[in-house]
């Protein structure tokens, strides 16, 4: 009887946690939605009618390219709470012995609703202009992608930091290497008009991608850290190539620039899909052989506990 009402108070207690992760969780997106669709000024945060030729010549509300920074917003939002949630859970992990986070999903699962419903009522009705339901759709599709990320590092951060912080380096390194690959067509279109400092970078971006994979695996089998799955790793990646660039491009041209304003999706997507499926199979491609390395190097096969964690 004891262990029956142990089990439900736990059960219940556990939900109740759940409930305030995605009670915040959602105030922060829907926050950040108001603001930048219905309070601040649209000229600054989406860039509209801004000078950007030769390549980007039309820069009106519902050109091709400011109708990207619509749906990058989503990305950007994603990104505050993947660095708020994660801090959160890395703190709560080290205040209490016992705490144990909920799954992603359970946060996600209770969020994703009330974000589904009012996303689109922000920007269908807020300011003007007012998005067609053609943009407020990949607007809120994106945005519950992107939160499913930023979801997703919360419970190895409470429970294995250094686990995080390794898994942080293989995201950055995957990131690099994949951001690079995918816009492999528009480094060529700038080296056409003789930008070839952009084909440069990219090169030493890609060394150091590979550099940041290896690096971590050296620490992997220095530390015996556990191994972990590919999955996870790839996630990794995802979380660090999308939602956390999109946070740090939107803080940092705030910061210097003097204005904060949202990327263009072209900083980040190829425009045609197969340069981004490609960029991502060889990074998967990459993960399979990284992780068999490391497995080797420490002898060990990746635990069903940590595959769990992800």
């Amino acid at each position: 009887m004891n262990q029956s009402a142990n089990s439900s108070n736990k059960k219940a207690g556990n939900w109740r946690l759940v409930a305030i992760f995605a009670f915040f969780t959602t105030l922060i997106m829907l926050g950040l939605f108001y603001y930048w669709f219905a309070v601040a000024d649209r000229y600054v945060i989406f860039l509209y009618n801004h000078d950007m030729p030769p390549l980007f010549p039309d820069t009106s509300p519902f050109s091709q390219i400011t109708s990207s920074r619509y749906w990058m917003a989503g990305l950007v939002a994603s990104g505050f709470v993947l660095v708020l949630y994660s801090s959160g859970n890395l703190l709560l992990g080290r205040l209490i012995s016992d705490y144990r986070p909920p799954a992603w999903w359970q946060v996600w699962s209770l969020s994703s609703l009330p974000l589904a419903i009012l996303l689109p009522l922000i920007t269908m009705t807020a300011n003007r202009p007012v998005l067609p339901f053609g943009n407020a759709l990949p607007v809120t599709l994106v945005t519950l992608i992107g939160l499913a990320l930023a979801l997703s590092p919360g419970r190895i951060a409470a429970q294995d930091p250094a686990g995080l912080f390794l898994l942080t380096l293989d995201g950055f390194g995957l990131m690099l290497i994949v951001l690079i690959v995918s816009q492999i067509p528009r480094l060529m279109e700038l080296s056409s008009r003789g930008m070839v400092g952009f084909i440069v970078v990219a090169i030493l971006g890609l060394a150091a991608g590979f550099f940041l994979l290896l690096f971590s695996t050296v620490i992997y089998k220095w530390r015996r850290k556990t191994i972990p799955g590919s999955f996870m790793v790839l996630t990794a990646g995802l979380c660090v190539a999308y939602p956390l660039m999109a946070l740090v491009h939107h803080l940092y041209v705030g910061l210097t620039g003097g204005y904060f304003y949202i990327s263009d999706g072209d900083n980040f997507f190829a425009r045609s899909l197969w340069p981004n499926l490609l960029a991502w199979l060889l990074a998967a491609a990459i993960v399979v052989a990284i992780t068999r390395l490391r497995q080797h190097l420490v002898d060990e096969h990746p635990p069903s506990e940590l595959q769990a964690v992800a």
